[in-house]
């Protein structure tokens, strides 16, 4: 009989600002919360037999180093750099040297919001990405990822 396959390790990196999802301008963001979008995250990792961490970070610095601190164990990553999507030179250039895959997600659709907003420095050095999806972004790049992975 054949080994099972290890379960997937997926990192989910939510950006500046999203702890404040829930009360941060719900026209554009919705109004769940960061807690509630990690507890539909987790629920779908569970369904997908794949284990999943989670953090949120308001400086730069910190995403980066716990992208640097999976670069041997994480199989994949979530990221939603929010306010870091188009100035985030740090995050384009780790992505790039980290060794698994990134999906950038966004709630809202920036290509529909204000011209500033609508190039990602982020995403020129991402796997792929979703957006407008409010938090469905997130799962559609879960099960986007988890299929990535799995199928290669």
């Amino acid at each position: 009989m054949a080994e099972p396959l290890p379960r997937l390790k997926i990192l989910v990196l939510h950006g500046p600002n999203l702890n404040l999802l829930g009360r941060r301008e719900p026209h554009i963001y919705g109004s769940m919360t960061l807690s509630e979008i990690d507890e539909r995250i987790r629920d779908l990792a569970t369904e997908l037999d794949v284990e999943v961490a989670t953090l949120q970070a308001n400086h730069e610095g910190a995403l980066l180093d716990r992208l640097h601190a999976g670069i041997d164990d994480v199989d994949g990553c979530i990221l939603n750099p929010a306010a870091l999507t188009q100035y985030g030179v740090g995050l384009h250039d780790c992505i790039k040297a980290v060794p698994f895959p990134v999906i950038e997600v966004h709630l809202s659709n920036i290509q529909a919001r204000e011209p500033w907003r609508r190039q990602s420095i982020v995403g020129e050095a991402a796997r792929g990405s979703v957006q407008g999806l409010g938090w469905r972004s997130y799962t559609a790049a879960l099960r986007a990822l988890v299929e990535i992975l799995r199928q290669g």
